[in-house]
């Protein structure tokens, strides 16, 4: 890797660790029928998650009825409350991301979560599916503006060299502002068009790949140096 190789590894949650879009796409739908706002095909939700619940849930309104008047605080204590319920109905882990994870720890790095999720459905959701795996699980909290404000990688990172791991241009945008280099995945939510477009530092079409450029190459740099 170019520069200094990184000590922590801070990774994206929703697109990136696990493919959440069905359950977050439910306790959408779920939020709108019980306002009485008709439901949205899984399927569009992809384009309309990446930037927190509310977001979600401001999206969702003006995607199914633009002049409805419904405002975001209306919906979501049933998109919460529907999805601490059911956050693990439909979700799982993209292939190849928990051996991902075990080679990367392995190889002694520490590892971190920094998702634009709210805090307890971060809590909840990191540890059903990644026990022990993680140090630090970091979502949207008070005080901390959410991605891509950089402030959640450096309480993370803190005096640490960091580096991330995203599959949308939020993530790649974090990262800069943060002054940390990024690898974006391109098996989540975003197009590998919009990937390659916010010029990311590195691109891994697979978990196997992001292995490659933490390891492989920071050998290279360590053998260089």
């Amino acid at each position: 890797m170019a520069g200094q190789v990184p000590e922590i590894v801070i990774f994206d949650l929703d697109g990136t660790l696990l493919n959440t879009i069905e359950d977050l796409g439910h306790a959408c739908n779920y939020a709108l029928r019980q306002v009485g706002l008709p439901e949205i095909e899984i399927e569009v939700y992809p384009r309309l998650v990446g930037n927190g619940v509310n977001k979600l849930i401001e999206r969702a309104i003006r995607f199914v009825s633009p002049q409805s008047g419904m405002t975001v605080e209306t919906v979501r204590p049933h998109f919460i409350d529907y999805y601490n319920h059911h956050n693990t109905d439909c979700t799982k882990p993209y292939a190849g991301v928990t051996e991902m994870l075990e080679v990367l720890r392995a190889h002694g790095y520490r590892l971190a979560v920094a998702s634009n999720k709210y805090q307890e459905g971060v809590e909840r959701i990191v540890p059903y599916y990644f026990p022990g795996v993680f140090e630090q699980m970091l979502g949207e909290h008070a005080g901390c503006p959410r991605k891509p404000e950089p402030q959640i990688i450096q309480e993370i990172a803190k005096e640490h060299k960091a580096i991330m791991v995203g599959d949308s241009v939020v993530d790649i945008e974090t990262a800069k502002r943060a002054g940390i280099e990024v690898i974006a995945c391109t098996w989540g939510f975003e197009t590998r068009e919009k990937i390659i477009a916010a010029n990311p530092d590195y691109i891994a079409d697979t978990p196997e790949e992001v292995v490659e450029r933490l390891i492989v190459d920071s050998r290279k740099s360590k053998i260089e140096s």
